[in-house]
């Protein structure tokens, strides 16, 4: 592919010459890295503006090199002689899904364990019993369909790139966007485009930018045909208005586009009677594939399924069989053990929906005081409404930042993971501009040091006067009131 192309103000192409640098997801690519920066809240785009500069895969690599042989610098709290820096900017550095911060279900785990004797696999796509409880999961939530609609694969990565690959064309997601979505289109050589999105939330493309972005690339020469958004959002942990989703689908479908939805951070909302959340296959049911991976609110990470819905169609049939090829070619398939934990939590029984439950309570106070913490340096971040995590922009900070060496996404990324002793990726893995000062913030880390711990802040009616978790938020406060 060739480098980062500028598509214009509604859509930038995302690309890079080689599979390594392709896969990285650690360059800029879009309009002036210093737009956005300055006073736009978190993941907003921008449809309008100068034309986006040309962002070349030399200049990212050659930061990362000078910062590979570079000594670490010191930071505030930590000794001068610190470790040499690591070139963090290849794929395999990728930032994981926030961590939950919570220990497993012992029922969930006494399932695994009581499979633990099965030697084989699942079959491609999974077995009959997985597939039924995907089933039985999308029915609870409005979205009707037969078991051999379902497909099943080791996590939400394979099972997006057998997705891409049973589509041809070229590929827009907005910006941001989860950081494991631009790789699976480059390791498979498919154009692909950001797309802004609207001032409300993050996750899915304003409507004006898709339709300008559709027609730019067409008059181009190009073929846009799948669209990737998440209703529910990493990294921006926003839900997307009724009536934004319902504008975005309906100008995807009206020029051609199919549509990939993943939602697996639906179960995460924090108050979820407060909260509407519509899903795109709710509104276009033809022309929409979920996908859900579960350690989303369901089963631990290190128990990688996902799974997916596909439309009940001819054409939709054609693409499932065609994805079911390619998680057979890869040999994606879920251990037995795993599916079998994972229809347990599938299908929903109590404890799993008092987990579900109790775990998005924790999450809508512990967010909402590390969300207080940010604003209180001075930094941007709109309010966490799903998920374990949310998304800042220092740029309001940018000259004190700068006075601790930090002038970009990477270099904050960086300090703050040294600072906060957890991961902090930075924007530019998620699409961003890397001039852009954004981070993605955990908050499962604030939960506890040790599953007794975790467990408290759990079953606590009030887990912010726990001292655990009392003194990680103040641990947490400290290190952006050292930034006013």
């Amino acid at each position: 592919m060739q480098g980062t192309e500028d598509t214009g103000p509604a859509g930038e192409r995302a690309g890079g010459p080689d599979a390594a640098r392709g896969a990285e997801g650690g360059q800029a690519c879009g309009p002036d890295a210093a737009r956005g920066a300055e006073g736009v809240a978190p993941g907003q785009g921008q449809a309008g503006g100068p034309d986006a500069a040309r962002a070349t895969d030399d200049q990212a690599d050659g930061q990362h090199a000078a910062r590979a042989t570079d000594d670490q610098a010191h930071r505030p709290g930590h000794p001068a002689a610190a470790r040499p820096h690591e070139d963090h900017g290849p794929v395999r550095y990728g930032p994981p899904a926030p961590d939950p911060g919570l220990p497993v279900l012992p029922e969930l785990a006494a399932v695994l364990a009581a499979a633990s004797a099965r030697t084989r696999p699942e079959p491609p796509g999974g077995g009959p019993v997985l597939r039924e409880a995907a089933r039985g999961y999308w029915d609870r939530r409005g979205l009707h369909g037969a078991a051999g609609g379902i497909a099943a694969a080791p996590g939400a990565q394979p099972l997006l790139l057998a997705l891409i690959g049973a589509h041809g064309g070229d590929v827009l997601m907005p910006r941001p966007c989860p950081a494991a979505w631009m790789p699976q289109a480059r390791l498979l050589g498919r154009p692909a485009y950001h797309v802004p999105t609207p001032a409300e939330c993050g996750g899915i493309p304003d409507p004006y930018a898709l339709l300008e972005t559709v027609r730019r690339v067409r008059a181009e020469g190009g073929r846009p045909k799948l669209l990737l958004l998440s209703v529910v959002d990493d990294p921006t942990a926003t839900v997307a208005p009724p009536e934004l989703v319902r504008e975005a689908c309906e100008a995807a479908v009206d020029e051609g586009l199919h549509i990939i939805s993943d939602e697996t951070w639906r179960d995460t909302v924090h108050r979820p009677r407060d909260t509407v959340l519509l899903s795109p296959a709710e509104m276009c049911p033809d022309d929409v594939t979920v996908i859900a991976d579960l350690s989303g609110a369901l089963v631990p990470a290190a128990w990688p399924v996902a799974v997916a819905r596909f439309p009940d169609t001819p054409r939709a049939a054609v693409r499932h069989a065609r994805t079911l090829d390619i998680l057979t070619a890869l040999g994606a398939l879920v251990a037995g053990p795993v599916a079998h934990a994972a229809a347990h939590a599938l299908g929903e029984p109590d404890s799993v929906r008092d987990r579900i439950r109790r775990a998005a309570a924790l999450q809508t106070d512990v967010a909402a005081a590390a969300h207080r913490a940010v604003l209180g340096s001075g930094a941007l971040a709109r309010p966490p409404q799903a998920g374990r995590h949310l998304y800042a922009d220092l740029g309001p900070l940018r000259s004190r930042l700068a006075d601790l060496g930090v002038t970009d996404s990477m270099e904050l990324e960086e300090y703050l993971t040294d600072r906060l002793g957890a991961p902090a990726p930075g924007g530019h893995r998620f699409g961003d501009e890397l001039g852009a000062l954004r981070v993605r913030l955990g908050t499962g880390p604030l939960l506890g040091a040790t599953p007794q711990q975790q467990t408290e802040s759990l079953a606590a009616a009030k887990p912010l006067e726990l001292p655990h978790v009392a003194r990680a938020l103040d641990d947490f406060a400290a290190v952006f009131a050292e930034l006013r």
